[in-house]
């Protein structure tokens, strides 16, 4: 793995809400090894590079395209740069996920989340690692009808645009934290190992 794209709408506007989840893995990721983040205009994108003595340098990437051309900015970086499909995990949001899960898969389809979608469809194959961050549900504990109400109510794209319910923000941190293991046990034990601990 060389390079891990976090999915999500760039503005402040945006930030901290359910489609911006993968910009949050990647930024937590910055922080746990201490880099930082670099706008650049030949990818539309912030980049950072992760460099650790015995291992690969890995890159992390926040396309700035808007989610729904993220494959733009993907492509072209990976493109320059030579790394195949399998060399790229994108981190993103799953709306059929209950909050605080993750899922990993090799391959596969978009599921209908739009900069999934764009990256396969500029890399001409399903087969693109992918992290999910569960998104999706109320947290079994809410206790208030009116939240689960306005949950069933709200349209796809309000929803993925809407913050999270503070009942929910723990469970969001935990996942943000198990996308991290996740991360580390692919880089040092392979996908497999990390798919049957994190599933």
């Amino acid at each position: 793995m060389r390079l891990i794209v976090g999915l999500g709408n760039p503005g402040r506007q945006y930030e901290g809400t359910r489609h911006n989840i993968g910009f949050a893995v990647v930024d937590a990721l910055a922080r746990q090894h201490q880099v930082e983040f670099s706008f650049s205009s030949k990818w539309n994108a912030e980049v950072a590079k992760v460099s650790q003595e015995g291992k690969e340098d890995l890159w992390l990437m926040k396309p700035l395209t808007l989610m729904n051309l993220s494959g733009t900015a993907v492509a072209a970086f990976a493109h320059f740069y030579r790394f195949t499909p399998a060399e790229i995990l994108i981190v993103l949001d799953e709306v059929m996920l209950p909050v605080g899960k993750i899922r990993l898969r090799c391959s596969g389809s978009s599921g209908g989340q739009r900069g999934l979608e764009s990256v396969l469809m500029h890399f001409s194959t399903e087969a693109v690692p992918r992290l999910r961050l569960g998104i999706g549900m109320v947290p079994e504990d809410a206790d208030s009808d009116e939240i689960k109400k306005k949950h069933r109510e709200m349209t796809l794209s309000d929803y993925v645009l809407s913050r999270f319910e503070s009942k929910e923000k723990p469970l969001v941190e935990a996942s943000i934290q198990r996308a991290l293991e996740a991360i580390e046990t692919i880089r040092e034990h392979g996908f497999k190992a990390a798919m049957n601990l994190y599933n």
